[in-house]
C-alpha cells in the first residue's frame, strides 16, 4: 500500500497532466475566437504542443494504455480517424485541409499498426518445450 503522501503526489500529478491537456486543447482550438494574427498562430501552436506532450504522458499510464490497446478501441480509432481525414481533406480548403487530413490519417495508420501487431501476436502459436533428448 502506498503512503498517503505518495497518493496525494499521484493525484496532483494526474490532475496537472489532465489540466495541461485540456488547456492545450482549448488554446489550440479556441485561440481564433479571442486573438488575431500572430498571437492566434502562436497560441494555436503552443496549445497543440502542450496538449500533445501532456496527452503522450497520459497515454503511458497503465489503465489508459490497456484501454488504448484493446481491439475495439483500435478499430474505432482506425475507422473514425480515417473517415475524419477523408472528410477534412474535402471539406477544408488549401494547406490547412491537407495538414489536418494528414494528421488524422497518421492517427488512423497508428491504430491500424496496433491492430496488425495484435493480430500477429494472437496468431503466433504457443511454443512447445524442447524435448530433453531429441535423437533418442
Amino acid at each position: 500500500m502506498a503512503s498517503p503522501l505518495a497518493a496525494v503526489r499521484k493525484f496532483v500529478t494526474d490532475l496537472l497532466l489532465w489540466t495541461f491537456f485540456a488547456c492545450g486543447l482549448a488554446a489550440s482550438t479556441g485561440a481564433g475566437a479571442v486573438l488575431d494574427g500572430t498571437q492566434k498562430d502562436a497560441a494555436t501552436a503552443v496549445g497543440g504542443v502542450v496538449s500533445l506532450l501532456a496527452g503522450s504522458r497520459i497515454a503511458k499510464k497503465p489503465r489508459i494504455k490497456a484501454f488504448l490497446s484493446r481491439p475495439g478501441t483500435l478499430w474505432f480509432l482506425f475507422l473514425f480517424n480515417g473517415g475524419t481525414a477523408v472528410a477534412m481533406y474535402f471539406a477544408m480548403d488549401g494547406v490547412k485541409g491537407v495538414i489536418a487530413a494528414a494528421a488524422m490519417g497518421l492517427v488512423s495508420l497508428g491504430a491500424a499498426g496496433g491492430l496488425v501487431a495484435g493480430y500477429r501476436e494472437r496468431r503466433r502459436p504457443a511454443r512447445r518445450p524442447a524435448p530433453e533428448t531429441p535423437w533418442a
